[in-house]
């Protein structure tokens, strides 16, 4: 009997030790918030997930990109960075990955984040001709220059953008000018929203550069134009170079972004835990649109994040345990 009592509670504790440590050893965690509105409310789901759902004590640190990954790649701290543009240190991140004082996660954003070169989606709808860059400098009568309306005009954004650098050497790498359209300085990044904000609002043409996810895209369904070239590391390197001669067509290529974890957090975390971290993702009309409104309502990335999890328990719920899932329902 008493062996059978103790195969009994052996048993039991198999199957219900995990979830017991996981929350136990969860102890205190810090999550890097960086300084944009996609990151900062990731960084608040995973305080209420991970709060709420597993028990554990999180709390937020504000942080950028480069000093956060550099601090977890040399120190374990902080714990997680929820949504990590990895390609801005590549070799940080590699490092700090092969000497084991980081592990990547979840790929937060699946589809990258994305540049390039846009126009209105009622636009491409009415003219499905236009699938690429190429196709669009075929039409400059459909974006209008405004100081000189023969002319078409592409939206490069303001000075000090790299993005900015970026559109002046593809604007010669596809020999804009000769096919009758001017580069706009747009001013500054209000400028430069204004400029697309004015042209949809009134139905009318706008080419330019913009990125995803965002608050704007998200309110403003917009059309990535194809590149006529694959990504060469070569001429892309020559396309980010303002004073370089004579650049060639590259396309832009994906920004890859992680969900990093310290080493040490993730050993102590559980596998619950890490199994959410590995999982949570979301595409980029979704936290477009989540941003969207956050900007529309003056939201904080806390209110954002309840917004999300009150809003969206189809998608959030296959990312945590059943338990987990309850929790965090009740917490609302």
């Amino acid at each position: 009997m008493k062996k059978l009592l103790a195969s009994s509670c052996l048993a039991y504790g198999l199957l219900v030790g995990p979830s017991i440590a996981s929350a136990a050893d969860c102890g205190s965690v810090t999550i890097a918030s960086m300084n944009w509105q996609s990151a900062e409310v990731l960084s608040n789901i995973d305080k209420i997930i991970l709060s709420e759902g597993y028990g554990c004590d999180a709390e937020i640190t504000i942080g950028d990109t480069v000093p956060t990954i550099t601090s977890m790649a040399e120190k374990g701290q902080p714990d997680i960075a929820p949504e990590a543009w990895v390609d801005m240190l590549p070799e940080v991140v590699k490092k700090g990955v092969e000497e084991k004082k980081l592990v990547q996660a979840a790929n937060a954003l699946p589809e990258g984040g994305v540049n390039g070169w846009w126009i209105p989606k009622y636009l491409a709808d009415a003219h499905p001709d236009i699938k690429t860059i190429s196709d669009a400098l075929k039409h400059p009568e459909l974006f209008p220059d405004a100081e000189d309306p023969s002319k078409g005009t592409i939206a490069g954004g303001p000075q000090g953008w790299g993005a900015t650098v970026i559109s002046a050497q593809l604007y010669k790498a596809y020999e804009a000018e000769k096919k009758g359209f001017t580069l706009l300085d747009t001013g500054s990044a209000a400028g430069h929203d204004a400029s697309l904000i004015k042209a949809y609002e009134q139905k009318k043409g706008w080419l330019g550069f913009y990125w995803a996810p965002t608050a704007l895209l998200g309110k403003y369904e917009m059309v990535k134009l194809d590149f006529d070239a694959p990504y060469d590391a070569e001429a892309w390197k020559c396309i980010t170079t303002a004073d370089c001669p004579n650049p060639k067509l590259s396309a832009w290529p994906v920004d890859h972004v992680y969900t990093l974890v310290s080493t040490e957090f993730s050993g102590r975390a559980g596998a619950d835990i890490m199994d959410y971290l590995n999982k949570r993702a979301w595409s980029n009309d979704t936290v477009g649109k989540l941003m969207a409104w956050m900007t529309d309502n003056q939201a904080s990335g806390e209110e954002g994040a309840k917004h999300f999890l009150s809003e969206n328990p189809d998608l959030w719920t296959k990312w945590v345990s059943a338990e987990a899932a309850e929790k965090i329902k009740a917490s609302l």
